[in-house]
């Protein structure tokens, strides 16, 4: 492949040079900026040699290129187009200014989140093992070794609010430490864990008003709106402190006006708001049961187009740290539904005569498994649409049952094949299975219903 012709090729098709305000690259595929994303020919980029696929989302032009050739490209298309090498970051903000106030909420929620996931994979990676050491009794529960790796496994979930203090702070535009102090403040050894409230706790009378002197460890929206407020704060006062004084008053103000109002007020209705969306949920799953599997795995691919499932972390997070709840049982649903995306995606390889085509359906069917679905979804199953009506309804099943079975996850962030490090020790052969029938279901759907590609 000649990624100069190819690059030369793009350019048109995109609208002219003129047209790309904008270009970077993950590790598969183009990312870029236009200014109108109507004056792209889709259908033609997709017949380029080397593109696996070509989809909008989140404000920008993804074309789908592979590992290894995406950089390639990137460097031919630059230097074609005339444009300026820009970061994946540069181009995220560019494209966030396209997007609608839902897609915009969901974006700065992924960005808040996603980079925790690591600490939160390892800790519940970790809780899991221990748990199926302790349920087969491989181990001394009493243990110094088994003593410390549980205190490593519970670490990341203590100390979430500081975690997220950091990068919500940093996404919102305030300064990151400042945010992970405000988080330090919400989990003090002073105030009465909030896992242990139930032996009781102090309260402390603040001008009159009665302070419950409880902790927010394992809390997700009390730090967020606090650290909201405190970035919108500590904006305004760098506006009216004098610039010989705004590092000493600026971080000073910040943290103790933060404070006191995270602790008085914010805290407690970031806290109500949490168990609200836990209490609705935890409702849904236990008295709709499979049904709701059904609805949730029957829509969650839908919601992927959007974008908007990115901002599912935070409510994922909210329920592994509840000690009422303590699993991710949102995760095992999702997971269905990537899996059924692969299925419909391999069957699409054996129905189709386009050796184009069949190149594509395979590594994207595959990558499904390891919870990797973008190439599948906009490279094979939306272009042809039946195919991804089928990964919808093998998602509906796959989602029913991991709820009927009661499926639960330690962590967030994997699905798939790799899902199953996370699966509770009880619930991995339900886990596969689940993945069987929403695999199973959506290739045969996908099967058994008529469409033809492009070639045909």
């Amino acid at each position: 492949m000649n990624v100069t012709s190819v690059a030369n090729e793009l350019i048109p098709l995109l609208g002219g040079k003129e047209n790309i305000v904008s270009a970077a690259h993950c590790a598969t595929r183009l990312r870029l900026v236009l200014q109108d994303d109507n004056k792209i020919n889709k259908s033609a980029i997709e017949q380029v040699d080397g593109v696996k696929g070509c989809f909008s989302n989140a404000g920008q032009i993804q074309i789908i290129f592979g590992t290894g050739i995406v950089n390639k490209v990137y460097a031919a298309f630059t230097a074609v187009a005339g444009i300026s090498q820009a970061s994946e970051g540069d181009v995220k903000k560019l494209a966030t200014q396209k997007l609608n106030i839902v897609q915009r909420a969901a974006r700065t929620l992924s960005n808040i989140f996603v980079p925790i996931i690591p600490a939160i994979v390892a800790s519940g990676l970790l809780m899991g093992t221990l748990g199926l050491v302790r349920t087969y009794g491989w181990a001394n529960p009493d243990s110094a070794i088994f003593i410390m790796l549980d205190m490593f496994s519970s670490a990341a979930f203590i100390i979430l609010p500081i975690l997220i203090g950091f990068t919500a702070a940093r996404e919102f535009g305030g300064n990151p430490y400042l945010g992970a102090t405000l988080g330090g403040i919400l989990t003090h050894p002073a105030l009465t864990n909030a896992w242990t409230v139930g032996s009781g706790f102090k309260t402390m009378d603040f001008m009159g008003i009665d302070v419950a002197m409880i902790g927010y460890q394992g809390t997700v929206f009390p730090v967020l709106i606090a650290v909201l407020f405190m970035s919108h704060l500590e904006k305004q006062l760098r506006r009216v402190i004098p610039d010989s004084l705004d590092l000493i008053l600026t971080p000073f103000l910040t943290v103790v006006i933060t404070g006191f109002v995270s602790l008085l007020f914010i805290g407690p209705a970031g806290r109500g708001l949490g168990e609200g969306i836990t209490f609705v949920l935890t409702t849904l799953y236990e008295h709709a049961g499979w049904l709701a599997g059904l609805l949730f795995g029957g829509t969650y691919s839908a919601i992927v187009i959007t974008g908007i499932h990115h901002s599912f972390h935070a409510i994922e997070l909210g329920l592994l740290a509840d000690k009422s709840v303590g699993v991710n049982f949102l995760l095992p649903i999702w997971a269905m539904a990537n899996v059924a995306q692969g299925g419909a995606c391999l069957a699409v390889y054996f129905k189709t005569k386009d050796a184009r085509i069949k190149s594509i359906a395979v590594p994207a069917g595959l990558s499904c498994l390891l919870g990797i679905t973008e190439a599948a979804i906009f490279g094979i199953n939306l272009r042809f649409v039946k195919p991804f009506l089928a990964a919808l309804a093998g998602g509906a099943l796959g989602g029913a049952w991991v709820v009927a079975s009661k499926v639960g996850m330690t962590a967030v962030g994997l699905t798939g094949i790799p899902g199953i490090a996370i699966v509770q020790s009880s619930s991995v052969l339900t886990y596969i299975i689940g993945m069987v029938i929403a695999f199973g279901a959506a290739f045969a759907i996908a099967t058994v219903l008529r469409y033809n590609t492009d070639a045909e």
